[in-house]
């Protein structure tokens, strides 16, 4: 099983049962069960019932976006019962936050191997947060162990490096870059930071933008009315297709007279801007 596209992964605490019903109206890519960080402490058994309950209704939708869950970290009390309950309601992908260590993917093996679902080989897809500092440090230990993709989070990264959150995220430069060349290495699906204010779409582009062309696949939506954002954003519009194509024409037809670089529109075509054209196309599959 592989998600085919990761541009919009929409969050709801699973203790919000109308919250939840919600999700797949905005058509996201992924939609995500929260356990962890939306979830108040003494909430959290009824959350991991609700999503067990959650699952197989989304799950009954046919064409409807990929059913994630995120369960809590690894290191706290929820962590084993969280993944044996939702992996064996037939969760889809389980979003595991805050991994640090290729120690921390053992443990999530484990509990993965001692569910009864993954006994029969129904393993589901695996996310990790990269969400502190060792975290980022440390990404591309542990990132190609198993993962289908990665978040970076902003928000508990920058507490966990005693920072100062900023709406210019200079703060976040040096990391957010790493973790996307971290996945890149390790072929794994990037996907950007939340953007906390809901209300500031501007902001929610700007950023989605920024991770584009930081080589971001998708982005975290914590909104409904994030993911026609997050799909403009990290899907190519009709002027780029065709761009694309023109080029790949040119450079086809140029390479086949044993040219290697040509001139283009006014730019200069070689073989990583044929990449990038491919990457667009290859993009609408």
């Amino acid at each position: 099983m592989t998600a085919t596209k990761w541009r919009s992964v929409l969050f709801a605490p699973a203790n919000q049962p109308t919250l939840v019903a919600k999700l797949p109206r905005s058509s996201p890519d992924v939609v995500v069960l929260d356990l962890e960080d939306a979830v108040p402490v003494p909430n959290k058994d009824e959350a991991r019932s609700a999503a067990v309950a959650a699952i197989g209704t989304l799950r009954e939708l046919g064409n409807g976006p990929l059913v994630a869950v995120r369960v809590n970290a690894v290191r706290t009390t929820w962590f084993a019962d969280d993944v044996a309950s939702v992996v064996a309601a037939g969760a889809q992908a389980i979003v595991v936050p805050k991994v640090e260590s290729v120690d921390d993917v053992r443990d999530i093996r484990a509990a993965l191997a001692a569910t009864r679902a993954a006994a029969h080989g129904e393993h589901p897809l695996l996310v990790a947060g990269i969400e502190t500092a060792r975290g980022v440090a440390d990404a591309r230990t542990f990132l190609a162990d198993g993962f289908a993709a990665c978040y970076f989070g902003a928000e508990d990264y920058v507490a966990d490096m005693g920072g100062e959150r900023t709406a210019s995220n200079a703060e976040l430069v040096f990391a957010r870059g790493y973790v996307a060349l971290a996945a890149r290495v390790c072929g794994v699906a990037a996907l950007d930071i939340v953007t906390a204010d809901i209300t500031d779409t501007e902001r929610f582009r700007r950023e989605a933008a920024e991770a584009r062309a930081l080589g971001y696949v998708g982005k975290l939506c914590i909104h409904p009315a994030q993911v026609a954002s997050a799909h403009d954003a990290f899907t190519p519009d009709a002027q780029q297709v065709d761009r694309a194509r023109r080029v790949l024409a040119a450079w086809d037809e140029a390479n086949a007279r044993g040219v290697g670089a040509i001139a283009f529109e006014g730019q200069l075509i070689d073989e990583p801007m044929a990449t990038r054209a491919r990457a667009v196309l290859s993009s609408l599959d």
